[in-house]
């Protein structure tokens, strides 16, 4: 990889990383249904006019848009809103990688090899222990919030995988279209018309900012980067650098928010990222009932994989 393409993969990870300090940030502007709905509205428009029309079946996009869009991101924003460090939340949520090799092996049928058997193993041992530390300084109801967006996240994995768009982007741009009614009609359920209404009336240049950092920033440039990149060298060579993003994020939360990291939470983290890069890099077991080839990197960093790639979408 050349120095420059090394330094742009560097840098995505970084982006992705210091979005888990300005979703933060964002919170306190917005309740967490009306900051995700309007991040979602922010990345579909005005793309949706620019990409072509949807390259995949509509129930794909549906799916992918409400388990993805709705519940993955909806859970981590409210995790986060009820006292989830961001630092924290951008390490937990790598997890996610567990999930979809676990998914995949009952809905996909790939049996997943030792390897990646033993790196599931090493992460869930980094869960347990960022659970004892969540335990004992702070709120566990949002720590599980997280883990389970985090399921969420590996479900949309395996759908996207079974959508096969051949057009990434075109496919981020019109699954963003799909979870803007649902959470604003979850905000006004649950947040109430008067604190949504508040949030808007009060919006400053700040909030203005995490809106565009979490949408445009991290979705479409961060996101249309790391494409090109996929694209210009093999999954194998690009996928290591998403290893960073909680590196980035505990880092910048402890810089930019003052989040303190115990000796339990860099245990948890070594545990965590070690796993993760065994479940998503390490060679697969193949399908059941096939010629034991190849098999998928299904560990992907981001739902928008949908060959042996990996993507991230923050």
């Amino acid at each position: 990889m050349r120095p420059l393409h090394l330094c742009l993969a560097v840098l995505v990870a970084a982006i992705w990383g210091v979005n888990f300090v300005v979703i933060d940030i964002g919170l306190a502007h917005f309740p967490p249904l009306l900051f995700s709905a309007l991040r979602f509205l922010v990345a579909a428009l005005p793309a949706v006019f620019f990409v072509g029309r949807p390259k995949v079946a509509w129930k794909w996009i549906v799916g992918v848009g409400l388990v993805l869009g709705v519940a993955k991101f909806g859970l981590l924003f409210i995790g986060m809103d009820h006292g989830m460090p961001a630092g924290l939340s951008s390490l937990v949520l790598q997890v996610q990688a567990v999930f979809t090799a676990l998914f995949a092996a009952f809905a996909l049928r790939e049996r997943p090899g030792p390897v990646r058997i033993a790196g599931m193993t090493v992460a869930l041992a980094g869960i347990a222990v960022a659970a004892v530390d969540e335990g004992t300084s702070g709120p566990l109801l949002a720590f599980g919030l997280v883990i389970a967006a985090a399921a969420c996240w590996g479900v949309s994995n395996v759908l996207t995988r079974k959508a096969a768009p051949p057009d990434s982007l075109n496919f981020m741009v019109w699954v963003s279209t799909v979870p803007v009614l649902p959470l604003l009609l979850l905000s006004l359920l649950f947040e109430g018309p008067s604190k949504d209404l508040a949030a808007l009336r009060g919006l400053d240049w700040a909030g203005i900012g995490t809106v565009v950092y979490v949408a445009w920033i991290t979705t479409v440039i961060g996101f249309g980067i790391w494409g090109w990149l996929l694209r210009t060298h093999p999954a194998s060579t690009v996928a290591p650098f998403s290893l960073l993003v909680p590196v980035f994020g505990m880092s910048s939360a402890a810089l930019f928010l003052n989040e303190s990291v115990s000796p339990l939470r860099w245990c948890a983290a070594a545990l965590l990222v070690a796993g993760v890069a065994l479940t998503s890099l390490a060679p697969g077991g193949g399908k059941v009932g096939g010629g034991g080839g190849a098999g998928d990197a299904v560990g992907h960093t981001d739902p928008l994989a949908t060959t042996p790639t990996v993507t991230t979408w923050r």
